[in-house]
């Protein structure tokens, strides 16, 4: 069996528009100690992240203190939504109706389609590479919805916007071979140490 911690990014600096390099706040940085803290007894044979700064920063602390080298996986970076999109005046209906379709996207952005194809193609790969081992992955709160979404896909909009203030998030998916067996959802900033 093959475990895998998707670990969903701590609070980051939104008022960066640039999503490849957008920070994590001071309490980002702060609540990255959970994320090491929680990780520290899972017996992690190896870190992997998304290329983006906030995803690799959530998981940097944990893998520094354990002599870890993050391995970039570039396929598991978030949605790309559109050069042009102003987030602030229409995201939460964006949102919306791309969870109620999933080819919807805007000019040159992706489709929940797309990110799930992308994200699951990763994930195959990162399986085939290191079967029986257990791995943290640093990823993204859409990102890794649709890679929930395709495993269980009763998982939708409402269980996005569930989740979608709770950074870091914890997603621990257990799998043979390719067929993931299951998937235990995690708020450790909110559970009994």
């Amino acid at each position: 069996m093959t475990t895998i911690y998707f670990i969903r990014h701590a609070e980051a600096d939104n008022t960066e528009r640039d999503g490849a390099i957008r920070p994590l706040t001071a309490k980002g940085m702060a609540d990255r100690a959970a994320v090491t803290e929680y990780l520290q007894d899972k017996s992690i044979d190896f870190v992997l992240s998304s290329p983006y700064k906030r995803a690799v920063d959530t998981v940097a602390d944990f893998a520094d203190r354990n002599g870890f080298t993050i391995e970039i996986v570039r396929d598991f970076r978030e949605r790309k939504s559109d050069s042009d999109w102003v987030r602030d005046t229409d995201f939460w209906p964006f949102i919306e109706r791309q969870w109620n379709d999933f080819t919807y996207k805007l000019s040159d952005g992706e489709c929940l389609a797309e990110v799930q194809e992308r994200n699951i193609k990763a994930l195959n790969e990162v399986l085939g590479r290191h079967s029986d081992k257990n791995i943290a992955i640093g990823t993204h709160g859409t990102a890794l919805s649709t890679i929930i979404n395709y495993y269980d896909n009763s998982f939708g909009f409402q269980d996005f916007l569930a989740m979608v203030n709770i950074l870091p998030w914890v997603v621990k998916m257990i799998f043979d071979g390719e067929i993931c067996v299951k998937i235990e959802k995690i708020d450790i900033l909110n559970v009994a140490r």
